[in-house]
């Protein structure tokens, strides 16, 4: 299940996957499968009455939010029985594959998972597609992978899509990673740089 249409750009060996990011895809997913008539969605709107209803029905939570569910016993006693056994199982991946502890099952827990969210409703996603195509690279504690790269990620790219109007195509993925180039402290270019930059080693002086 694998792209063999066009080359990745960089080895699926050197990518880490950031766990929370993922954590926070499924829980979108999730909730957006939920009928909002249900008990089940009701019980979020009033667990959480900070929150909009939009941003529940888009399912934006956060890490916190997520355990005060996990916690929550009243939370899956208004479920049916689909919507059980994917939060059962969801529950089981966060607890024994993302975070610091992978258990040696840990294939079977995200197979029922996602066959839990297939049942359920649940829409495709690039989170999924990791778990259901990309399983085999992921590292043995991702509790250890730090979400900062990601973040700074967003944050570049933010930059990038206000440049490019929201287009999606090959010469804004080009300027960012001109960018990550240019950004190399120790690397020399052709063009000399004419500005003072502070020198931790004239402290010597």
């Amino acid at each position: 299940m694998l792209n063999v249409t066009h080359d990745p750009i960089v080895c699926r060996d050197k990518i880490v996957f950031p766990p929370l990011h993922i954590k926070l895809g499924l829980m979108k997913l999730f909730v957006k499968a939920l009928n909002p008539d249900n008990e089940s969605f009701h019980h979020l709107v009033y667990t959480f009455p900070a929150l909009s209803y939009d941003k529940i029905k888009a399912g934006v939570f956060d890490g916190p939010q997520i355990r005060t569910l996990i916690r929550d016993k009243n939370f899956i006693q208004k479920m049916n029985v689909k919507g059980k056994a994917a939060w059962l199982s969801f529950v089981d991946v966060i607890q024994n594959f993302l975070g610091n502890r992978m258990a040696p099952n840990y294939e079977m827990l995200v197979s029922e998972m996602l066959s839990g969210f297939r049942d359920l409703g649940c829409n495709m996603s690039i989170k999924v597609h990791f778990l259901y195509s990309h399983l085999d690279k992921f590292p043995e504690n991702l509790g250890a992978v730090s979400d900062e790269q990601g973040e700074r990620f967003h944050q570049d790219l933010m930059t990038v899509e206000e440049r490019y109007q929201g287009r999606c195509d090959r010469h804004k993925m080009a300027d960012y990673c001109w960018g990550i180039k240019r950004d190399c402290a120790h690397k020399a270019y052709k063009c000399r740089s004419y500005k003072r930059k502070f020198c931790p080693e004239l402290l010597n002086i």
